[in-house]
């Protein structure tokens, strides 16, 4: 079993990583929920509202306010969905795949230039912990609550 203080490090290390991450989309105008929204119209879309909720862990009204001020920046546009008329789809615009790509691009590059700078093992240890940071990252994604006493 990991110690508490071992998981609190990681789990620490991975929010100030998102952090670091999300401070592009702030640089170009838009919160973290707002990029990541938009990225995942970007790279899935067009999506449904429900779907994208789903997707993105979102109650309908924060989807709402953020598909409305993506909207508003002419990020992405609403329409009908074909095969349900009552239903709405969103997908990305020229404008918002130019910001994605110019949001994906900074970050990569970011990640890329820090790793540069590392010891070439610590990289090398970095980028084999791939495998396992993503298995963790796909648990999470499930849903799994603590059952015991860590906080």
């Amino acid at each position: 079993m990991v110690e508490t203080e071992t998981i609190a490090r990681l789990r620490g290390v991975i929010a100030r990583i998102a952090r670091e991450l999300n401070a592009s989309a702030t640089a170009e105008g838009l919160t973290p929920t707002q990029s990541s929204v938009l990225g995942l119209i970007a790279v899935r879309g067009p999506l449904g509202l429900t779907e994208l909720a789903d997707l993105e862990g979102l109650n309908p009204t924060m989807l709402s306010r953020v598909v409305g001020k993506l909207t508003e920046l002419e990020l992405i546009r609403r329409h009908q969905d074909p095969a349900d008329l009552r239903a709405v789809r969103v997908e990305v615009t020229q404008k918002g795949k130019r910001l994605q790509t110019r949001i994906r691009s900074q970050r990569t590059n970011a990640v890329a230039e820090c790793l540069d700078r590392l010891p070439a093992a610590s990289a090398e240890r970095l980028l084999a912990a791939l495998p396992a940071l993503e298995e963790l990252a796909e648990e999470l994604k499930k849903g799994h609550r603590p059952t015991g006493s860590r906080t």
